[in-house]
């Protein structure tokens, strides 16, 4: 029924309609014409009086008659819309009491005229990109070594990244390859993209990085631990050189959803990264963590290499690939 938003209820409404096509209809009829009991065409009457829907028939006969809806429906209807208006002030008044306490607690942080904000720990980062995540305006972008993959990251990012979306906000991300290989981060991933974000996936990526609406970027403490906290930089040059790291990590990546590409080798950008890291002399494990695999992936992915490099030994094969030009 569409005239809820002005307090009638469903039953009242069907019997006032039918008392507007047969207003001399009573009670007996009116159940009739409704197909409602009796006692629930009574209350409806009741709840019509209440609204003042409903007026005394000329007649003195004792009947109540419908009042026109021009006039009736037309008083709820402005009755409605100055509650609206009253309500929408209300919000605008607590809109700006928003801005002024959020515009204090700034004002409490370290002195804006710093380059650099200090976040402890991970709840402070996470409270503070939940706060700039509400003001971002046109573009969030991130870099995910890890946290992607972590169950407590992605609850805490999704409901911000819906919300963001929703907004009109374009929000690019950049995993690492192995995202595919993680069920819970694939399905997060989806999602995501599904919702209108895009991702792309690279074998490794160097560092957490949050960046909003390039002016501004938040970088770990310890890129190694993102537990220890983070900095937000404001400073033009810093923020330039970061949104130029991701702009080139985003420009070799794979679109999530869409096969790695091969290159004219056969080899993927995984394979290739798996190369670079032996042949920088690191081991397994080393790759492992880099590339955020299992180690039983890498050392399978070691060993099909060696065979196509016809290799003995994985320092061959890091030899093999650099004379043939693979990496």
């Amino acid at each position: 029924m569409v005239l809820e938003t002005l307090g009638l209820g469903s039953q009242a409404e069907a019997v006032y309609r039918a008392m507007l096509a047969q207003p001399e209809h009573g009670v007996a009829d009116l159940a009739r014409d409704t197909g409602l009991p009796p006692g629930a065409v009574r209350a409806a009457l009741n709840e019509l009086a209440d609204l003042a829907l409903l007026k005394p028939s000329a007649a003195s006969d004792g009947r109540l008659r419908p009042v026109s809806p021009d006039v009736g429906l037309a008083a709820l209807l402005a009755a409605a819309e100055a509650e609206a208006a009253a309500k929408q002030a209300q919000l605008e008044a607590t809109r700006t009491a928003i801005a002024a306490i959020a515009a204090e607690h700034d004002r409490r942080r370290d002195d804006d005229s710093q380059a650099t904000r200090r976040l402890l720990g991970l709840e402070a980062v996470r409270e503070r990109l939940a706060e700039l995540q509400q003001r971002t305006e046109s573009e969030c972008l991130s870099l995910n070594p890890g946290g992607a993959h972590r169950p407590d990251a992605r609850a805490a990012a999704k409901p911000l990244n819906q919300q963001a979306l929703e907004r009109g906000v374009t929000i690019r991300a950049i995993c690492r390859d192995s995202v595919r290989n993680d069920i819970d981060a694939y399905n997060y991933a989806r999602w995501l993209t599904g919702f209108g974000g895009q991702m792309r996936t690279v074998p490794t990526v160097p560092m957490p990085l949050v960046i909003i609406d390039r002016r501004l970027a938040i970088l770990p403490l310890d890129p190694n631990d993102p537990r220890e906290g983070a900095l937000e930089v404001d400073s033009l040059g810093m923020v330039t050189a970061v949104c130029a790291l991701f702009d080139q990590l985003w420009s070799v990546g794979s679109p999530f959803g869409e096969a790695a590409p091969t290159d004219r080798n056969g080899c993927t950008p995984m394979e290739q990264a798996l190369l670079e890291i032996i042949a920088a002399g690191h081991t397994d494990d080393v790759a492992a963590r880099k590339l955020g695999l299992s180690l039983r992936t890498v050392r399978r992915m070691m060993a099909g290499l060696m065979v196509r490099l016809d290799a003995a030994s994985r320092f061959q094969a890091g030899l093999n690939a650099s004379k043939r030009g693979w990496i």
